[in-house]
């Protein structure tokens, strides 16, 4: 069939169709199996994760006190344990400051 005369699917899928060297052609078939599977939201997996405990984790993964990381970031101690708890938002620009100074990928923590 001409692929002009080809009628679009209309069930929320897509077809693709890939040239690949052969010795990517495993890789390219495992990552179009994953991706197709069902996956479990972070969610269920983590239900108590929220962005205070991931900014928590991240920074004890570097290693630093609140008062460091509120020195790195120009704000007060306050602010950081009000974040960590959960009583003040993390906005999209500190999380920004926050990724950077952590090294952390900055929308985890919102």
């Amino acid at each position: 069939m001409l692929e002009l005369t080809k009628k679009p699917r209309t069930d929320g899928l897509w077809e693709i169709c890939a040239v690949v060297p052969e010795n990517h052609v495993n890789r390219v078939t495992l990552a179009i199996k994953e991706a197709t599977e069902p996956s479990i939201p972070a969610s269920e997996v983590f239900p108590e994760s929220t962005p205070g405990s991931r900014l928590r984790g991240a920074r004890g993964l570097m290693g630093l006190t609140q008062a460091e990381l509120a020195a790195k970031i120009g704000v007060g101690v306050p602010n950081i344990s009000a974040m960590e708890h959960n009583r003040r938002p993390i906005g999209k620009a500190m999380a920004k400051k926050i990724g950077e100074a952590l090294d952390f990928p900055w929308t985890a923590l919102l």
